[in-house]
This record gives structure tokens, sequence and C-alpha cells, in this order.
């Protein structure tokens, strides 16, 4: 008799997200901002605007991220990074300064530089994938005052969101929290637009999985991707912003 994969640690159906909430404007300072609250990750997204660009830009605009996890965001006390990012760290800032420059049209944003500012305050696994989901709201938020402060009809990028899948248990699942995530077979995650793919990393951490299997997480992915981006939709819709 074949043993029956045993259930996900919280309950959840293979292909359910956790519980996804989002809060504007959690900081005064930054043009725009949120708490993006996914199960129990919570992660400050946040977009201050710069009236200078980087050197390499010749026109337009410029958009770039920094993350980090604050000191109490794990189960131990997360060293502080100071002078120089972890390896970790500095692929995510890549991950959503790329996944953010995908849908922004830069040439619209003046010459200014967009910084995005994604820090955890609480970790149990999608930290990346909340940071972009978080930070597209953050962004529209940002360019709407953008837009009042130029006098103009703000050009709001379309959504993109992130979600983890993977293989946990010998079967594919959505959105991993930190014990499937530590645990999985293979980690992947997924950037998407309504529109189409973005991004996608995924590695075999415990054995090579099979086309069909990566087809299967596929599938999930595109259908988390879907939900989130229906959240964000509804977010923005409270303050009036349909992107």
């Amino acid at each position: 008799m074949t043993a029956q994969p045993q259930g996900r640690p919280d309950g959840r159906s293979p292909d359910v997200l956790r519980p996804v909430r989002i809060e504007l404007d959690a900081q005064r300072g930054p043009a725009g901002s949120c708490i993006i609250h996914w199960g129990n990750t919570r992660v400050l997204c946040a977009v201050s605007v710069d009236e200078r660009t980087p050197h390499h830009v010749q026109s337009g605009g410029w958009l770039t991220a920094e993350y980090s996890m604050l000191p109490g965001a794990g189960s131990e006390r997360v060293r502080r990074q100071r002078s120089k990012v972890s390896g970790r760290t500095a692929e995510i800032q890549r991950l959503i300064g790329r996944s953010l420059r995908a849908v922004v049209d830069l040439g619209r944003v003046g010459t200014r530089t967009l910084w995005i500012d994604c820090d955890v305050l609480d970790a149990d696994g999608g930290t990346r994938c909340a940071s972009i989901t978080g930070a597209y709201v953050a962004l529209c938020l940002a360019i709407r005052k953008i837009a009042k402060a130029d006098t103009v009809k703000p050009a709001y990028p379309p959504p993109v969101a992130a979600v983890s899948v993977g293989l946990h248990r010998e079967r594919p699942v959505l959105d991993l929290c930190y014990a499937e995530d530590r645990d999985a077979e293979v980690d992947l995650n997924f950037v998407a637009t309504a529109d189409g793919i973005v991004e996608i990393q995924g590695t075999a951490e415990g054995r090579p999985f099979t086309r069909a299997e990566l087809d299967e997480m596929l599938r999930l992915a595109e259908k988390g991707t879907a939900e989130l981006i229906a959240l964000q939709r509804a977010a923005l819709a409270t303050v009036g912003i349909d992107p």
C-alpha cells in the first residue's frame, strides 16, 4: 500500500495561498508605502523619490531596490548588514529591481530615481515574493504623488506579482512557508504580470524534477500570481487607483 503524502504544516490545500493583506500608507515620509501581510511574513515596502539619476542613465528615469531583514525578523537575531550586503541580499535586491523595471515606463518617470526599499519585519518564507508584490502597490502610490506634483495624468504600470512554488514531500505546492521551503525538494520563484512571465528562478535541492512536475508548478504559480494581482488591484481601488 502506497503511503499518502502528509498534509501541509498549516493545513492548506496544495493550490492555496496563505492569507494576504496589504496595508496602505504605512510610512509618512516616502512617496508611497505599504505593509504586505502574507501568512506570518510581513514586509514594509516603501518608494522614495530622488530628483537625480545615476550617471549611466542617459535619458528618462531609473528604478532600483534595496532589501533587508530586520534583526528580529527571524527566530534568531539577524545581524545587520553594514557596509557590505550578503550574496543572498544582493540577489534579492536585483530581482526586485528587475521585476519592477519590467513594467515601469522609465521614460515617463522624469529625471528621477525611484528607490524601492523592502524591509522584512517578520519572515516565514516567501520574503522576496512578498517584497515584489508589495513594492508594486507602493510604487503606484508614489506614481500618483509624482503625477500630482507634475500636474499630469498618472501612468500606472501593469500589476506585477511574485509567488513561490515547489515540490514538498514529493508533491507540487503553492506558496511555501518557511518549514516547507526548508525541506523542499524543489524551490521555485515565479514573477509575472497578467500578460506573461517576467522571471522564473528554480532549483532542485533534493532531486532533479521532471517536465511534468515543472508544468504543474507553473500552473500553480500562474494561479497564485493571478490571485495576487487581484488583491493588488483591490487594495489600490480603495484609494481610487485603477492600474
